[in-house]
């Protein structure tokens, strides 16, 4: 069976979507947003329980990828190209498992969404007035990429450590990290047609006004 896009649309409609690139403060806003505004809070991987479960190596082979992983020393030195191949590869598949994820989510109540839904999808299923791009300078995206203190970054901060040549696997996974988010993937984000919003690399604690300006254009006030 296949749902046409404007029947995904239509049931999305309570679905208000962030995206962009790293560092550029999406989690920051979608958690202040849910607390402002009593919306369902759908963090990073908020579809991971179900793509867990669901998931088939045949039809989601980047998905499963972490299933067959054995070491994650093959995880932080793979190629930056398989990288980047593998980062985007994995949000198209995830986003069969997202967008079912918020219809069931989203029923009775608005929801705000951290996402990596592609952007020709989200184009197809959202509009103007339920998507925000946040984009950050790439040095932030890259170079700042470790200093959260959440779990996942830091274990892969001490996987990195623990291999043979850190220094180097550190080298060979910023340019990962540099081609996820190149000026490719910059100007897709950039000139989609979405309301966007970047990050400047000043210091200032903007995040009261920046939500704000989200919450006004998605109309929540």
């Amino acid at each position: 069976m296949k749902l046409e896009n404007n029947v995904l649309k239509h049931y999305l409609r309570n679905v208000y979507f962030i995206t962009g690139t790293a560092y550029a403060g999406k989690s920051t806003m979608v958690k202040m947003l849910a607390e402002r505004y009593d919306m369902i809070f759908c963090g990073e991987n908020y579809h991971g329980a179900a793509a867990g479960l669901a998931a088939d190596p045949k039809l989601q082979p980047d998905l499963c990828y972490m299933r067959q992983l054995s070491d994650w020393k093959d995880f932080v030195t793979r190629s930056p190209e398989e990288y980047e191949r593998w980062i985007y590869g994995t949000a198209r598949e995830a986003a069969e498992f997202e967008v079912a994820e918020l219809i069931s989510l989203s029923r009775e109540k608005k929801v705000i969404a951290d996402t990596n839904i592609p952007i020709p999808l989200l184009q197809e299923i959202s509009d103007y007035r339920r998507v925000v791009v946040m984009l950050s300078p790439q040095s932030m995206s890259v170079e700042r990429f470790f200093d959260r203190g959440d779990p996942e970054k830091q274990f892969l901060l001490r996987v990195i450590e623990s291999c043979e040549e850190p220094e180097k696997v550190m080298e060979n996974y910023k340019a990962g990290l540099k081609r996820i988010n190149s000026k490719e993937h910059f100007d897709e984000y950039l000139n989609s047609g979405f309301y966007t919003i970047l990050r400047k690399d000043d210091g200032k604690d903007t995040r009261n006004e920046v939500c704000d300006e989200i919450a006004k254009h998605f109309g929540l006030d």
